[in-house]
């Protein structure tokens, strides 16, 4: 399997003078030329694919559109790839009129811990884990020799690395992750070595012209 994980464009939730919280916002103006310069970039590198996957929330699906549009694929939407806390403990997401807002600590210092404490049934980052690891291996199980595009978040991402790095519970480096930076890694089929290759991380050569 060939997986390409993308972060959504820049959102109003990305910028430094946000005061708004956590909300369901879309791509700002900027975000929408980052999600618009990929659309035009990525086929020409990449002239098929064979699905596309995207997070449910409103910035990814802005990101997605014009890339799906090139492709001509329809996206499916998934909750498992929603951000960090924007999801219950049994991985269904929160309403998106009404999402809870993080906690003061960051998610890997205290793994075990609601993100979300001041709403009953929030996640951990170690939910957050498992409801992005399970999704990946429902790929291998569905895709196991094709090529798949996912429209995510950072932290998606972040803990993409966890699962196929098998990461303990605290992780002592961060992943960054550009806005519609492309995350590229292969399921490999050799029975005597490593089962996932990291080909490249965060590309963001389509955004020079912006």
């Amino acid at each position: 399997m060939n997986l390409l994980m993308i972060r959504h464009g820049q959102s109003y939730v990305n910028l430094t003078d946000w005061e708004g919280g956590n909300t369901d916002e879309g791509l700002t103006p900027k975000g929408t030329k980052q999600a618009a310069a990929l659309a035009k970039w990525l086929p020409q590198k990449l002239p098929k694919i064979d699905m596309m996957y995207c997070s449910s929330m409103q910035r990814a699906r802005e990101t997605a559109a014009p890339l799906a549009k090139a492709y001509k694929i329809t996206p499916q939407y998934d909750d498992r790839l929603r951000e960090v806390g924007n999801n219950k403990l049994d991985h269904t997401a929160w309403p998106s009129d009404n999402l809870p807002e993080y906690s003061d600590f960051w998610g890997s210092e205290r793994p075990f811990s609601s993100i979300t404490p001041d709403y009953e049934g929030g996640e951990s980052l170690m939910h957050f884990r498992i409801r992005v690891g399970n999704f990946i291996e429902e790929l291998i199980d569905k895709h196991r020799a094709e090529t798949i595009v996912v429209v995510c978040h950072g932290g998606v991402i972040e803990v993409t690395f966890d699962h196929i790095n098998n990461t303990g519970p605290w992780r002592r480096c961060e992943v960054w992750t550009h806005n519609t930076g492309i995350t590229r890694i292969e399921l490999v089929e050799h029975p005597t070595r490593e089962t996932w290759r990291l080909h490249y991380h965060s590309r963001i050569e389509h955004l020079r012209s912006l």
